[in-house]
């Protein structure tokens, strides 16, 4: 905008013994646990990913038909401790908004991918040139994250969605952004997925975002679509898609 923001589970099992065969099968249950117990602990945690592969890992021109997708110059990303929310809790939301991967990313990754309007160039009409500013722009960002960085991670967002629904005040670049309205979208993509509409006011008038987070095993992708023309009607599915596709 102006700047440009578990589950547990458990088990029980009743057992009838006889008086001759319940040590025995006690002995095999412990065992039994015993063995998976030592499985989960070999179980290697999850490593993050390098901002090389990841850079390998996010969406390219070729990915996309219909946009024109370039790579975040450094004016374009800022660190996170550029950004903060009069809301502690909404700072996860506020990051995924502004270019920067949520929470605490190994690594990270950014592009730009501009829908390019049907009708383009000088043949285009006023109307249609005007359309082609207003072309809508969505920001990507993948993070990877060691361990249960990037559940947690996405945990965090999903928190924030539902605290934040009544709005919060964005502060970033010398000023304040004040978000009215996050809504919940339905969006499918990766192992677990969120999006919104983001309603901000600017100058008493809506400006209308959509804010989209997905988890892939240990990494996570955020996409925030704006217009100049100040809305955004539809969430950036074939954007979406496209990094899903690629993150496999």
């Amino acid at each position: 905008m102006r700047t440009t923001a578990a589950v547990a589970t458990a088990a029980s099992v009743a057992l009838l013994l006889t008086a001759c065969g319940g040590a025995e099968k006690s002995d095999d249950t412990a065992k039994d646990k015993g063995k998976a117990s030592a499985s989960a602990s070999a179980a290697p945690a999850a490593e993050a990913l390098s901002a090389a592969e990841l850079e390998k890992l996010i969406v390219e021109q070729a990915d996309l038909k219909g946009y024109q997708v370039q790579k975040a110059k450094a004016a374009d990303v800022v660190p996170s401790s550029a950004v903060s929310t009069d809301k502690a809790g909404c700072k996860p939301l506020a990051d995924a908004m502004s270019f920067i991967a949520t929470g605490s990313p190994a690594a990270s990754a950014q592009r730009k991918a501009i829908e390019v309007p049907k009708t383009a160039g000088a043949t285009a009409s006023p109307e249609e040139a005007l359309g082609a500013l207003s072309a809508p722009v969505t920001s990507v960002t993948l993070g990877s994250y060691d361990g249960t960085g990037a559940q947690d991670a996405f945990g965090s967002l999903k928190k924030a969605g539902s605290e934040c629904a009544g709005g919060f005040t964005l502060l970033g670049g010398g000023e304040k952004t004040k978000i009215t309205k996050v809504a919940p979208e339905t969006v499918s993509a990766g192992d677990e997925a969120l999006a919104w509409t983001v309603t901000t006011d600017m100058d008493g008038e809506p400006f209308v975002t959509k804010v989209v987070a997905f988890r892939k095993g240990n990494t996570l992708a955020s996409f925030s679509t704006l217009s100049l023309g100040g809305e955004v009607k539809e969430l950036p599915k074939a954007v979406v898609d496209a990094q899903a596709a690629k993150l496999g």
